[in-house]
């Protein structure tokens, strides 16, 4: 399936607020089931998802695969990935950060807040494509505009943030094909914007959480289902290694 190669790239940002944001985030149950349904079209037999985090994502994602490869930067968030799906034969979990030299015959690709992490994201994108198949899809989210980068945003390790245009660009410049670019979570980003971007506040767990995805969320769910809004909390991208 894959050559192995060493990796090049460093962890950026303070690990410990990356994984207090990772715990306040699993709660939110009805915002992971909705962003996971973006990428499970595309996923295949055996995909691969970049930066698997704590594995909330590929939890939703297993009842539609017969395998599934997960990956990590983090060493210590490796090791408990591992111990999560430990009894689960369909699940890998393993070690990787871009941009890497490796290379694969995945069905698909899913990387969901990642690519702002990674200094050169064009090369980032480049490696990406070398784990899939030849006209196999990246499903990719990353945080949407400039003007909302925060506190947060630096202190997690965040590059940049991004535009439908300066998504695509990277996306082009690394010789992808780019099927779709939208804006996705448009309450999310007013939200995100007051709170992290004006008052300088970190996402947490508990009730405000749970408040906010159990009433918000439900309602941008249904109300992107019918229009595509200008703007959003997130840049959703499908691309394609041609």
């Amino acid at each position: 399936m894959t050559t192995y190669a060493t990796e090049p790239s460093l962890l950026t940002g303070d690990q410990k607020i990356q994984a207090a944001v990772l715990e306040s985030l699993a709660e939110a149950a009805n915002h992971r089931t909705w962003f996971a349904g973006m990428a499970t079209p595309y996923l295949g037999a055996h995909p691969i998802e970049i930066g698997s985090g704590l594995g909330d994502y590929l939890l939703e994602w297993l009842p539609y695969v017969d395998r599934f490869t997960a990956t990590e930067a983090d060493p210590e968030r490796l090791v408990d990935l591992k111990q999560r799906f430990a009894d689960d034969p369909r699940v890998e979990a393993r070690e990787l950060l871009l941009p890497t030299d490796q290379s694969g015959d995945y069905t698909a690709l899913v990387s969901y807040n990642v690519l702002e992490h990674i200094e050169d994201d064009v090369a980032a994108l480049r490696s990406m494509a070398r784990l899939i198949q030849p006209g196999a899809p990246m499903v990719l989210v990353v945080p949407a505009f400039p003007i909302a980068m925060s506190k947060v945003d630096v202190a997690t390790g965040h590059w940049r943030r991004y535009t439908r245009r300066t998504l695509t660009d990277v996306a082009v410049a690394a010789g992808l094909t780019v099927e779709r670019v939208e804006y996705v979570n448009s309450l999310g980003f007013i939200c995100y914007f007051i709170t992290a971007r004006l008052l300088g506040m970190s996402p947490k767990g508990g009730l405000m959480m749970r408040v906010y995805d159990s009433l918000v969320t439900p309602v941008t769910r249904r109300l992107e289902s019918r229009i595509r809004p200008p703007f959003g909390q997130s840049v959703l991208a499908v691309l394609r290694r041609p």
